[in-house]
């Protein structure tokens, strides 16, 4: 007679007297004694909570800080009686430096926060919809059509009705015109490839490009070309109180949406073949990530003008301190590119006082070294 061998089963081991039998955990996993985190995920979110709270900490240090750092230099102790107050409601001793810090510097750095803190954001989310390292927030063209609203703004005096915000709002309708127009012609012949995205956005972010430079050159004013390029390199020169309203309300609620989707995002960033596997809704969530950043991107230009590499080299940056979870890496690299914002501003406002460098220049010059010796970290690889 042939056939498999008979085996006999291992025998189990006796019980011992006050020794309770091991138990296998739900999930068909051993990760350790019942109840408690697996020690990866503990180690892990030590890291993510450590790091946040370290850049909580400093940048609230720099926000106040950059405050005494202007056109006309401020000491520590005039922030601090100025800061206490207005904060506490009282009457400040020196009427000039409680003017030049609550009116003119604190706007100004709050801004410079909230835009660093949603450029990083979008600077995520747009590397993640495109599977692209090298993607940044203006992949859209966003900025492009937000420099032919302003241009037109400053050449036509389009907006005028809007006094002040005539700016603002000139550049708010050329940002979202432009992202309807690449999400119709990059949806007009099927879905929201990144592929199609990418291609699209391109060549139309160069096609408005070009229209406001005729819009400049056919302007009769001289002074109107410089104040179109210093605005397109990004500038919080005009930050108010008034400005600060449609950030601060955009910017935390995009974090917080994002963050609600990050499993989706992580699956994403995966592949969508992967993303479709697990459950994932591939389209639906492609149109939602380009809707949040067109709208998030276009308030930001709105209120900046274009700022190059904060959007590009912060999410690296905080994958690197982090690691790939867009649960992590949403929060962390809000606050490092707020951190990174606000010290280029400070630059901005002490390279070459009385006058200004635009925020592009500052950062191109900070961002472009740290990109390169980010890509020297053998360590680092997207999405990983």
């Amino acid at each position: 007679m042939t056939g498999r061998p008979h085996r006999r089963p291992a025998a189990r081991p006796l019980p011992v007297a006050g020794v309770p039998r091991p138990r296998k955990p739900r999930g068909g996993r051993d990760d350790g004694r019942r109840g408690e985190p697996h020690p990866v995920r503990a180690l892990v979110r030590l890291r993510v909570g450590t790091t946040a709270s370290v850049l909580v900490v400093v940048l609230g240090l720099s926000l106040v800080l950059s405050t005494a750092f202007g056109a006309e230099p401020l000491g520590l102790s005039e922030v601090g009686r100025a800061l206490w107050g207005r904060l506490h409601g009282g009457i400040a001793v020196d009427l000039a430096a409680d003017t030049i810090v609550w009116q003119f510097r604190v706007p100004r750095v709050l801004l410079a926060a909230l835009v660093g803190a949603g450029l990083a954001v979008a600077g995520v989310g747009m590397q993640t919809l495109v599977r692209n390292p090298l993607a940044d927030p203006y992949l859209l063209g966003v900025s492009s059509g937000a420099g032919v609203g302003a241009t037109a703004v400053i050449t036509t005096g389009l907006f005028a009705s809007a006094g002040i915000f005539a700016l603002t709002a000139g550049a708010l309708v050329g940002a979202l015109a432009a992202a309807l127009i690449v999400f119709g012609v990059a949806t007009a012949q099927g879905g929201l490839t990144p592929l199609r995205l990418v291609l699209t956005g391109t060549v139309l972010g160069s096609m408005f490009s070009a229209l406001a430079s005729y819009l400049v050159f056919r302007s009769p004013d001289p002074a109107a070309a410089q104040s179109v390029l210093f605005w397109l390199l990004g500038s919080l020169a005009g930050a108010t109180w008034q400005q600060l309203l449609l950030p601060a309300a955009v910017v935390p609620a995009m974090v917080v949406l994002l963050l609600l989707g990050s499993r989706w995002l992580d699956a994403l960033l995966v592949g969508p073949d992967t993303a479709a596997a697990v459950g994932v809704p591939v389209r639906r969530v492609r149109v939602g990530l380009f809707v949040a950043l067109g709208v998030l991107v276009g308030v930001l230009v709105a209120v900046s003008g274009g700022i190059g590499f904060a959007g590009l080299v912060v999410p690296h940056a905080a994958r690197l301190l982090v690691g790939p979870r867009h649960r992590a890496v949403l929060p962390v690299a809000a606050l490092c590119g707020a951190l990174f914002l606000v010290w280029v501003d400070v630059v901005t406002r002490v390279a070459v006082r009385p006058t200004e460098i635009p925020l592009s220049v500052v950062s191109g010059l900070i961002g472009a070294p740290a990109f390169l010796a980010l890509l020297g970290r053998r360590r680092y690889r997207f999405g990983a």
